[in-house]
């Protein structure tokens, strides 16, 4: 269990590093991150060599579907993704099951719905940083 948590450590330390941008929005970010790929790792209960294997084709997916998310047209970028989700279908089966990378879809879609919950809650109630995390594991 040791192992799992370095290796999400480690995981998460590489992801920061790459997508890391100057100011304060980097680090609510990173702990965005953070959060995601602890609730994905539990939701899904991944063992040490699922996640080994899951994170890194997951990034890339990740990558592919924000280049979908800044094309301007609604219904070409959600196609966009779709079709992105559709190519990286096959590769989660390959470490996940067919069933459990159903679940993963739907696990996503729900976290991020959350979050953007939370975030306009936030926003309208005016919240400090500290506010996103607490209802996040309070919803858990």
């Amino acid at each position: 269990m040791k192992q799992f948590i370095l290796y999400i450590s480690i995981f998460i330390s590489s992801i920061s590093m790459a997508f890391a941008q100057p100011g304060n929005n980097n680090q609510k970010g990173q702990k965005a991150q953070a959060l995601y790929i602890a609730y994905i790792t539990r939701e899904l209960n991944l063992t040490e060599d699922e996640a080994k294997s899951f994170w890194p084709v997951h990034s890339q997916f990740d990558a592919e579907i924000k280049t979908a998310n800044m094309n301007e047209n609604e219904l070409e970028r959600q196609q966009q993704a779709l079709n992105i989700k559709k190519k990286y279908q096959d590769r989660f089966i390959k470490v996940l099951g067919v069933d459990r990378t159903n679940n993963f879809f739907k696990i996503d879609a729900g976290f991020r719905d959350k979050m953007l919950e939370v975030l306009r809650k936030r926003r309208q109630q005016g919240k400090g940083n500290g506010y996103l995390r607490q209802k996040m594991m309070m919803q858990e």
